[in-house]
C-alpha cells in the first residue's frame, strides 16, 4: 500500500516534468520560434503542474515565472510600434513580476480580506444565521439563495471578482462553519456545494448581462472596431436570456447531484439557527460598521463609471475603512495566508497567460483553427468557431486579456465565411464568455476566489469545470443558436 502511495506521489512530481519536455521535444511548428516553443513547453507543465498538484499552485506558478524569465521566454519581443526589442534579464524579471501590479489581483486579494472583516465583526455570521433560518431545511433552498443574491447584484456590478469574492464569498464562508465544514475537515458536508453553486451562477449572471462581467462590453467595442457590430445592453439580453435563465434555474440542481453535499439540510438546523440567530440581539458597533462599510462599497461598485473609482481602488478602501474601525487589525491583515497565497498565485498566472500572446502562440493556434473552417458550411464553420473560442479559455488567466487577444482575430476569421451574418456569429461567439470562466480556477475574476477557499480540491475543481463547461455550452448550442438564428430576429 506505502508503495502505492509513494508511486503516486512521484508520478504527480515527474508527470508536469516529463509533459514540458514530450512537448519541448516535439519541436516548434511552422509559425512559431523555439523560444515560443520553449515557452509553450513551460506553460505545459504548468497547466499538469495546475491540475495534479503535487505542490501547492502558487509555488508551482513561481517555478513557471522564474523558469519563464531564466529563458527569458514569454516576454514581448517587440513594442508598439513593431520594432524588435532586446530582452535583457531586468526586462526579463520586470515582465515576470508585472502580475503583481494587476489590479485584478489584487481585488481578488482584497475580497478575502473582506471576508476577515465580515467574520471579525460578527455581520457575516449575523447574515448566515439568517439565510440558514429561513432556508436551511433544505441545502438546495441554500443554493438557490446564493443563486439570487448574485442574480440581484450581476447587473449592477461588472466585476465579479468584487460581486462574488468581494460580496458572496463572505457570506458563504460564514454558512459552511455551521454545518462543521471546513476545507480540512469535512469540506464535502456542504462547503464543496456552496462554494461550487457560488463559483458556477456567476459564471452564468456573467453571461446573461452585457454588464455581468467587464469583458463583455470590452468585447462588443473590439468586435466593432474590427467591423463587426454586435448588440446593445437590451439586445445581449434577449439574445442570451433563455439560456442564461434556464442554467440559472439548473444550475443548483446540477450542483447538488454532481457535488452533492452531505447534509441535505434539516429542520433541526433551521430551528437551531433561528434560535442563534435571536441569541444574537441587536447589531453590534462593529457590525453596524461593517454593514455600513460594505453599503458604501455596493454603492462605488456599482456606480464605478459615474463616479470613476475602479473597483480595485473600492476594494483598499474597504480594507482600509476595516482597520481604521478596527474590524480588523494590521496583524489580521499581515496573517491572512490565504489571501497572500491567492495574491502569489494569480500573480504568476497573469504574465504566463499574456505570454502566450506575446510567443504568437495564440495567434498561431487561432490561425490553425481558423484556415480549417473556412471552407465549411456556414452553421458547421460557426460551430467549429465557437468551440475552438471556447476551448482557447483554458490558456487565459482573465477574461480580458482572453477578450483582448481574441476577439478583433476571431472577428477577422468570420469575415472570411462567405454567405454568413457576421453580427450574428460574432454574438453567439461573445455569449458564452462569462459561462466559459467555469472551466478552470485562473479563467475569471472570481475563480481564484473559490478555488483557494479549499472547499474544491485541485483535481475535483478541473474535472467539475469540465463537466459543467461541457454542459453549459452543449445547452447554447441546442438552445441559444436556434434561438438567435430563427427565433429572435422576427421578435426584434
Amino acid at each position: 500500500m506505502e508503495s502505492k502511495i509513494n508511486f503516486r506521489s512521484a508520478a504527480k512530481y515527474a508527470a508536469p516534468i516529463i509533459v514540458g519536455l514530450i512537448v519541448f521535444a516535439m519541436g516548434a511548428p511552422a509559425g512559431l520560434t523555439a523560444g515560443a516553443w520553449i515557452f509553450v513547453s513551460i506553460f505545459a507543465a504548468l497547466v499538469v503542474g495546475l491540475i495534479l498538484e503535487p505542490l501547492p499552485p502558487a509555488f508551482i506558478g513561481l517555478i513557471a515565472i522564474t523558469l519563464s524569465v531564466l529563458f527569458k521566454v514569454g516576454m514581448p519581443v517587440v513594442d508598439k510600434a513593431g520594432k524588435a526589442v532586446t530582452i535583457t534579464s531586468g526586462s526579463a524579471i520586470s515582465w515576470g513580476l508585472s502580475g503583481f501590479s494587476n489590479s485584478i489581483v489584487w481585488l481578488i486579494f482584497a475580497a478575502f480580506m473582506i471576508g476577515i472583516g465580515y467574520q471579525n465583526s460578527g455581520l457575516g455570521r449575523r447574515i448566515a444565521l439568517f439565510l440558514v433560518e429561513k432556508l436551511g431545511k433544505s441545502s438546495l433552498g441554500l443554493g438557490y439563495a446564493i443563486a439570487i443574491t448574485d442574480l440581484i447584484l450581476a447587473p449592477f456590478i461588472p466585476s465579479n471578482a468584487a460581486r462574488s469574492g468581494g460580496t458572496i464569498y463572505p457570506i458563504v464562508s460564514s454558512i459552511c462553519p455551521m454545518f462543521d465544514s471546513y476545507p480540512d475537515k469535512n469540506p464535502r458536508k456542504i462547503g464543496s456545494y456552496l462554494c461550487w453553486i457560488s463559483l458556477a451562477t456567476t459564471c452564468v449572471s456573467s453571461t446573461l448581462f452585457l454588464t455581468g462581467q467587464a469583458p463583455n462590453p470590452l468585447a462588443v467595442e473590439l468586435a466593432a472596431k474590427a467591423g463587426v457590430p454586435t448588440v446593445n445592453w437590451t439586445s445581449w439580453f434577449l439574445a442570451v436570456a433563455p439560456v442564461g435563465l434556464l442554467l440559472f434555474i439548473i444550475t443548483p440542481i446540477l450542483t447538488y447531484y454532481l457535488c452533492p453535499p452531505e447534509v441535505k439540510g434539516s429542520p433541526e438546523i433551521a430551528q437551531w439557527a433561528k434560535e442563534e440567530f435571536h441569541k444574537l440581539g441587536k447589531m453590534t458597533a462593529s457590525e453596524i460598521a461593517m454593514a455600513s462599510i460594505s453599503i458604501l462599497a455596493l454603492v462605488l461598485w456599482i456606480g464605478a463609471g459615474y463616479f470613476k473609482v475602479n473597483p480595485t481602488t473600492t476594494a483598499l478602501v474597504v480594507i482600509i475603512l476595516m482597520v481604521l474601525t478596527k474590524i480588523i487589525s494590521w496583524s489580521d491583515f499581515l496573517a491572512n495566508k490565504p489571501a497572500w497565497n491567492v495574491l502569489t498565485w494569480f500573480a504568476t498566472l497573469v504574465p504566463m497567460a499574456e505570454g502566450l500572446k506575446n510567443v504568437g502562440f495564440l495567434k498561431w493556434l487561432a490561425n490553425m483553427f481558423g484556415s480549417s473552417l473556412i471552407g465549411l458550411d456556414v452553421m458547421w464553420a460557426t460551430l467549429g468557431l465557437l468551440v475552438a473560442f471556447c476551448v482557447l479559455r483554458y490558456f487565459f488567466a482573465s477574461g480580458t486579456a482572453y477578450v483582448t487577444a481574441m476577439v478583433g482575430l476571431f472577428a477577422t476569421l468570420i469575415l472570411q465565411i462567405p454567405g454568413s451574418d457576421a453580427s450574428q456569429i460574432m454574438i453567439i461567439l461573445l455569449l458564452p464568455m462569462g459561462i466559459m470562466g467555469i472551466l478552470t480556477p485562473y479563467g475569471t475574476g472570481h475563480s481564484p476566489v473559490w478555488f483557494a477557499s479549499g472547499y474544491v480540491k485541485g483535481p475535483e475543481f478541473w474535472k467539475l469545470g469540465a463537466i459543467f463547461g461541457f454542459i453549459y455550452l452543449a445547452i447554447f448550442i441546442l438552445v441559444g443558436i436556434p434561438w438567435i438564428e430563427f427565433i429572435l430576429p422576427k421578435i426584434m
